[in-house]
């Protein structure tokens, strides 16, 4: 029984760490791709960086969670001299998916905006 207790103390915790860094890395990678998404159709001829954000909130929401999905933001920018459209989104994964302190960061997606011919 003791054998058992101080194996515990060291598995258990162990075993949630690496249950941990899985969540996030999932929610860090289904993030980066919801972005480049949005980025990908935001940079399409007949739409606009808004359209990219909303299609990169369908495809989080969709995958995910909405709560993940509150803070998107598309802009245009200039990258390197070509007109590019940014996705940015923001979330938070707190410990296990339930509650406590979160650990937080930013996925952003960029595409080259079709031009017309």
């Amino acid at each position: 029984m003791v054998d058992f207790v101080l194996v515990s103390l060291v598995l258990v915790p162990l075993v949630l760490g690496i249950a941990q860094v899985a969540l996030v890395m999932h929610v860090h990678n289904t993030l980066a791709a919801a972005a480049a998404e949005g980025a990908r159709y935001a940079a399409t001829v007949d739409r606009d960086p808004a359209d990219g954000a909303a299609r990169t909130r369908h495809q989080i929401a969709g995958a995910l969670s909405a709560r993940f999905a509150g803070s998107v933001r598309a802009r245009e920018q200039t990258v390197d001299g070509l007109p590019t459209v940014v996705v940015t989104v923001h979330a938070a994964v707190p410990p296990l998916g339930l509650w406590g302190p979160a650990v937080a960061f930013d996925v952003t997606g960029h595409a080259v905006e079709e031009a017309t011919s």
